[in-house]
């Protein structure tokens, strides 16, 4: 692990910070020309492209999916030695219930695998589970895995894992209007004094640095109602790489992209 006494006093600050989340982070050995300070703290992405994967290869969309889930895993691990502390996933979005009956069972079914299969890998990497997303309408199957994952990760003190599921940021945004109106009625917030800062909080993502990085796969150029509020100033980074293929070289040449970036942020000069 990188000694933090050789590095500039803004790098060893940073690692000290990633190493107060996840001990194990060593961005310096796992991206030697990147500074440690220029690390995406939230990276969020949209995994597009499992079908064309498959189809490329003479096979079904849902054979793309299964593999696709290991793609999840590999970028998870890395993120983690890299030092990221939040990564958010769009899984399947609420448009998505339009597609074939078949291909929603088998997400369905890869979901409440994933959560039931990775239950013990996060908890021994101290990964905190989150899903984003409506829940309600989810198979009970899959809302069954997903409260024992909930439950057998709250007390992970470590990096955040959030999978969008049921999503939509237009809804998000919706049951936050309404979470405010209602509180507004109670008498515990005044409408006028309302700020981003209450709506960040009435977010799923409520406690969460909002993303730095967004990161799409497969050559598609659009947000698809994700995380509409909280990517207003993260840099955005596509990739023709569809996501079954997306592995550690992809993850860091993303990574390198976004370090190379002048973050202004409405000003001037860098931040």
């Amino acid at each position: 692990m990188t000694d933090t006494t050789t590095l500039d006093e803004h790098a060893a600050r940073a690692l000290e910070r990633m190493r107060a989340i996840n001990p194990d982070a060593d961005p310096v050995s796992r991206l030697p020309d990147v500074h440690p300070a220029r690390i995406p703290r939230h990276i969020a992405i949209i995994m597009d492209g499992n079908g064309r994967w498959a189809k490329e290869r003479g096979f079904a969309r849902i054979f793309g999916h299964r593999n696709g889930a290991q793609a999840v895993r590999t970028v998870v691990e890395e993120c983690g030695r890299l030092g990221v502390e939040a990564l958010t996933l769009y899984a399947f979005s609420s448009e998505n219930w339009k597609r074939p009956s078949d291909e929603v069972q088998e997400l369905m079914y890869l979901a409440a695998l994933y959560m039931e299969g990775e239950r013990d890998a996060l908890v021994d990497e101290n990964i905190r589970f989150r899903l984003l997303g409506r829940r309600g309408d989810l198979p009970e199957d899959v809302r069954e895995a997903l409260g024992r994952l909930e439950t057998a990760t709250s007390g992970c003190t470590g990096p955040s894992l959030n999978i969008a599921m049921n999503y939509g940021s237009r809804a998000e945004i919706v049951d936050a209007v309404r979470s405010l109106a209602a509180r507004a009625v109670r008498g515990e917030v005044d409408p006028g004094a309302i700020s981003e800062e209450d709506v960040s909080a009435s977010l799923y993502t409520a406690g969460l640095p909002d993303p730095d990085l967004l990161i799409r796969t497969a050559g598609e150029q659009r947000l698809s109602n994700f995380l509409l509020w909280q990517l207003s100033y993260a840099e955005i980074h596509v990739t023709e790489t569809f996501w079954p293929d997306f592995g550690i070289e992809a993850l860091h040449a993303a990574v390198r992209d976004f370090a190379s970036r002048d973050r202004r942020f409405g000003g001037l000069g860098p931040a």
